[in-house]
């Protein structure tokens, strides 16, 4: 793939930032950080409006920890195509390492409108109200995502410990005997429930 899309990087600048584009997302999923910057400052300049280039240089900022100027690409990104669901998501996450929750909150509700069943969405939904300190929101949104994804065992636990802080052992009981199932070898779920039948 990287060899082919090189090939590309000769052409007109709509061509050249479409694949500079491509391999930037392909080092990004290699962990060559600096080959994804490099090829994503290229995809920008090639093409300013481009908003999966933009997405892309706001990833290699947001990997390099700097927040706020992955925010500014992701904002810019939904300038230009305001249905950008990857600069959406990531803007949301953006602004939850930046603690600045309702923002994040708000952004992870309007991509849920657009993708009303996607796990991750939801799950940050649910992840954004267990920080906000609102377990009924939390269990509500991780119960939407068991109807999308219901034998994932990370997710079925985070329920099991939710019902366990709000004094409810039964449903704890259930949802953490579900995570057991799919998943025998979290020690944190055996400790669990070992616990719950000693008691």
């Amino acid at each position: 793939a990287l060899e082919t899309l090189k090939m590309f990087e000769k052409k007109d600048s709509r061509v050249k930032s479409a694949a500079a584009t491509n391999l930037s997302f392909l080092y990004y999923l290699g962990n060559d950080l600096t080959q994804a910057t490099n090829y994503a400052d290229l995809a920008v300049n090639s093409d300013r409006y481009n908003p999966a280039a933009l997405t892309n240089k706001g990833n290699t900022v947001f990997a390099n920890g700097d927040y706020e100027k992955a925010a500014e690409f992701y904002k810019e990104a939904l300038r230009n195509d305001s249905l950008c669901t990857a600069a959406l998501y990531n803007l949301g996450l953006a602004y939850k390492k930046l603690n600045r929750i309702d923002e994040a909150l708000d952004f992870f509700l309007k991509l849920h409108a657009i993708l009303p069943n996607s796990a991750q969405v939801l799950y940050q939904i649910a992840s954004i109200y267990e920080i906000m300190e609102d377990p009924n929101q939390a269990i509500e949104w991780l119960l939407q995502l068991i109807s999308v994804v219901p034998t994932d065992p990370h997710v079925l636990s985070k329920l099991g410990k939710l019902y366990d802080n709000e004094g409810d052992k039964s449903q704890a009981f259930h949802y953490y005997y579900e995570s057991y199932r799919y998943f025998p070898s979290n020690i944190e779920v055996i400790e669990w429930l070992g616990a719950y039948y000693i008691d």
